[in-house]
């Protein structure tokens, strides 16, 4: 019997400098993504938050799995700088992560010198146009 469309979860299992970023989306691994990314060291994922001007801590679930794998996480908030929310910062800090919310472009070039280095990052990036 033929199956129809089967959508699964995006992921990459491994850890990637991106490439490229822009157009909506990300490029990895030889690889692209349309939408938003959560590198972590378990691999990178789509990551799509509900109210991108107001993340909460559901939206890092799958970064706070991996906390104890993780020292720093960028943020890369699009093509301008938005704080992220005091209760998560509190959150971070209380598990040993340095958050730090930047502008895309900025949070690619950060993180892929981490990655280089073979820091314990973590980076969530809103994809811009």
């Amino acid at each position: 019997m033929a199956r129809g469309l089967e959508i699964r979860q995006s992921h990459f299992p491994g850890r990637a400098p991106i490439e490229a970023y822009g157009d909506g989306g990300f490029r990895f691994a030889d690889m692209s993504h349309r939408g938003s990314i959560l590198c972590l060291p378990s691999g990178i994922y789509g990551w799509e938050p509900a109210d991108r001007a107001a993340l909460t801590e559901g939206d890092f679930e799958r970064l706070l799995d991996e906390a104890k794998s993780v020292e720093v996480l960028l943020v890369g908030t699009g093509s301008s700088l938005q704080p992220l929310p005091k209760s998560l910062k509190t959150r971070f800090r209380e598990l040993g992560i340095s958050s730090d919310p930047m502008s895309t472009g900025a949070a690619v070039r950060t993180y892929n010198v981490l990655l280089a280095e073979d820091r314990a990052v973590a980076a969530a990036l809103f994809s811009v146009e």
